[in-house]
């Protein structure tokens, strides 16, 4: 088995990735971390061999993170899960060893397919491994391991939706006292609202949602969602 710690400021999330995680087969969660000094104090512990990894955390980056990881001799490999889309930010993820980078929303399908691929890597090493290096063919299988596919649509989502979006929002209505804006859902999920107010609609119209109206001094109704009990 493959031991991941999960590592991810908002625990909604967390608790997301580490069920995604387990649908893998040969994967399994250990531990979950909110913030670098828990996810350093756990690969210190050992018995980790993957960082799901976020880089927005609230005592520092998690690529200042990995870097502080590679300081102290900790080869822990690292998979970045993260909002962060910026070409210095992935760059710099590259250059510190993040075996791959997965940008939030995302789909099970597409974080399956890198953790397909890491298991890949793993045999591949072992196998050529056990042997010693022979050539350039060896060298190009392990690098060849890491090679992704685009993962697949997710079905029964329209075109720009994903599944752990969608599930962080239907998080955080079924634990919501009374029905939430689509503001309400934006600031407790840090979606924009533009991207709340789609899926609010999306899933009020598939009926996982109930709509309501509710009147202010304006005349202007506003939307409010609630969780409908399967």
């Amino acid at each position: 088995m493959i031991d991941v710690l999960v590592v991810d400021d908002d625990f909604r999330v967390a608790e997301i990735n580490a069920k995604y995680v387990g649908k893998v087969p040969g994967f399994r969660v250990t531990a979950r971390a909110h913030s670098a000094a828990q996810a350093l104090a756990t690969v210190e512990r050992g018995a980790v061999d993957l960082v799901l990894l976020d880089h927005y955390l609230p005592d520092e980056t998690g690529l200042e993170l990995v870097h502080r990881m590679r300081e102290q001799g900790h080869g822990t490999d690292v998979i970045m899960i993260t909002a962060a889309s910026d070409v210095t930010t992935v760059q710099r993820a590259m250059r510190l060893g993040a075996l791959h980078y997965l940008v939030k929303p995302f789909t099970f399908a597409a974080l399956r397919t890198r953790l397909d691929s890491y298991a890949a890597l793993r045999r591949t090493v072992d196998r050529v491994g056990g042997r010693g290096l022979t050539g350039q063919e060896q060298v190009d299988r392990i690098f060849g391991a890491l090679r992704t596919s685009p993962a697949p649509s997710a079905p029964g989502l329209p075109s720009g939706h994903t599944e752990p979006t969608s599930d962080l929002i239907c998080g955080v209505l079924h634990h919501a006292e009374h029905p939430l804006s689509a503001h309400e859902v934006a600031s407790r999920t840090g979606l924009s609202r533009s991207t709340a107010q789609r899926y609010l609609r999306h899933l009020e119209q598939a009926g996982r949602l109930r709509l309501s109206l509710k009147y202010g001094d304006t005349g202007r109704p506003e939307h409010r969602y609630a969780w409908v009990a399967p």
